[in-house]
């Protein structure tokens, strides 16, 4: 898979060059390819930006270096603008997204883009929470991850994501290791059982316990959808001894 980025700062997606992104590049399970807009700017001091027509604060990248950053790539890949009036980037989407062979990223910076270019040639505007930061680099690293993860062999071999955060519907379960006991605070006693069906009935109880407790608009859909026999009845006795 191919993560094509147009930006203003390519040195910063060197921090994707570490650990498991590293290796899966390496493995030639990714690419990362960085393109820098202001190489593509005909202006003769490689001004990329402007004052925004009709006044206001701030400067707006201009149309024509990205167009021609854009148009170097020669690929009908999706084109992905990273903003904060997109749609809110989640594991639903990370998903759909992990389907692709090759992706663009267009980070913004500034007070964002001339509208003409993404008219032109943006396909998905898409944002990564309510708040709004000084570029889309860091949003685009994000997504980057959170898709490159899901594709085949990049976490090694047997990965399961089924009871990771979000993917289930859920937030996930605690997970614990080696010392049994740290600092007077115990490993639950269950996850030594070795009875593989009660601690996967435990580790639901505590999904269910987390996200009741930290997203309860996950929470309530997970209830409303169709379950398993089994976690109707887990569900259940959840409910029975949490409901006052």
């Amino acid at each position: 898979m191919i993560f094509h980025v147009l930006t203003l700062f390519p040195e910063m997606f060197e921090t994707l060059n570490h650990s498991i992104l590293k290796k899966a590049q390496e493995k030639d399970l990714i690419q990362i390819h960085t393109v820098n807009i202001r190489d593509f700017s005909e202006n003769k001091h490689k001004k990329v930006d402007d004052y925004p027509y009709g006044g206001g604060a701030g400067m707006v990248m201009q149309a024509q270096p990205i167009y021609n950053a854009y148009k170097s790539l020669d690929t009908k890949a999706r084109v992905i603008f990273m903003t904060p009036k997109g749609r809110t980037f989640d594991q639903a989407l990370a998903n759909e997204l992990s389907n692709e062979e090759e992706l663009i990223f267009l980070c913004g910076h500034y007070e964002g883009v001339d509208q003409r270019i993404i008219d032109l040639i943006v396909t998905d505007e898409v944002s990564v929470g309510d708040f709004v930061l000084t570029g889309g680099e860091l949003p685009a690293m994000i997504m980057i991850d959170a898709i490159a993860r899901l594709r085949e062999g990049v976490l090694g071999k047997n990965v399961s994501y089924e009871d990771e955060s979000h993917y289930s519907g859920l937030l996930e379960y605690n997970h614990f290791t080696r010392p049994p006991v740290f600092e007077d605070l115990k490993v639950p006693e269950i996850l030594f059982s070795g009875h593989h069906q009660k601690i996967d009935a435990y580790r639901l109880m505590e999904s269910l316990y987390l996200t009741e407790l930290r997203r309860p608009d996950m929470f309530k859909k997970w209830c409303e959808g169709p379950r398993t026999k089994e976690e109707k009845k887990i569900l259940k006795k959840y409910l029975d001894n949490n409901t006052k």
